[in-house]
């Protein structure tokens, strides 16, 4: 049996109260955030949640971010690198281990320099909190001169296979102030010969610079700071492939 019918003065009520309920929902949902409010950490505790690092954010008014603004899970990173660091200096003091990692043996002498950069885009900068959690990603290791190194696994005394400067002078990084660094780009650089073959080397430089990019929004050129295409990579690998034959005739030559 239906319940007794709703006169009109009691439909208004019952329309205006959900009028009320839903003009309430669209103002608590419908405004704006406030600045990092919504954002994802940059690190999580899940690999698969967690967020490449970008190239620094910058507020409305266009200024940078300052000192002490970094997200607590970049600090945490930047601590540990920081740790690292240390350890690897103390490594080299009389007494230690040995020296830092990326020292080229003394007795090498350089014949050629293979370079690349990574630049970041017009009017922009690459942050250094943003670089030195890229470099990780990337297999690099801060090492001898304060710059960044690859090395060849399980044999560190042979020299860097490549390694990546501060496109600033003097070229190094200052890890006590890395938060504060802004710099147009890094660069590549790899000297010859190495600990193992040229053309070895390029293929795991060029793959380096170009993981390093895609992790800061940037963009990869040659030594002439053009933008790196097919036909120089190629041309870059015959010069590399002819570099090998010709050090490896000359080494059995004195034998």
């Amino acid at each position: 049996m239906d319940g007794p019918a709703l006169d009109a003065s009691e439909l208004r009520i019952i329309i205006g109260i959900v009028g009320a309920i839903i003009f309430a929902l669209i103002y608590f949902f419908g405004r704006p955030r406030k600045p990092g409010q919504g954002r994802r950490k940059l690190f999580q505790n899940d690999s698969s949640d967690r967020v490449e690092p970008t190239m620094g954010d910058v507020d409305a008014a266009g200024t940078l971010p300052a000192q002490g603004q970094l997200e607590v899970g970049l600090q945490n990173e930047l601590d540990k690198l920081g740790s690292a660091i240390a350890e690897q200096r103390n490594e080299s003091a009389p007494g230690r281990k040995g020296p830092m990692p990326g020292v080229r043996p003394a007795a090498q002498p350089v014949d050629r320099i293979v370079t690349l950069y990574v630049a970041a885009r017009a009017s922009e900068t690459i942050h250094g909190a943003s670089l030195i959690v890229a470099a990780e990603k990337a297999g690099l290791v801060f090492g001898d001169k304060g710059i960044f190194h690859r090395l060849v696994s399980g044999r560190a005394e042979a020299g860097p296979v490549f390694s990546m400067a501060n496109m600033l002078k003097p070229g190094n990084f200052d890890m006590r102030e890395i938060d504060e660094l802004r710099t147009p780009g890094v660069c590549f650089f790899m000297a010859l010969p190495g600990p193992i073959p040229a053309l070895d080397g390029w293929d795991a430089l060029l793959p380096t610079a170009q993981r390093m990019a895609e992790l800061l929004d940037a963009t990869v050129l040659d030594e002439e700071r053009n933008a790196l295409g097919r036909q120089r990579i190629a041309h870059i690998r015959d010069e590399l492939r002819a570099y090998d034959r010709k050090y490896e005739s000359n080494q059995i030559k004195l034998r």
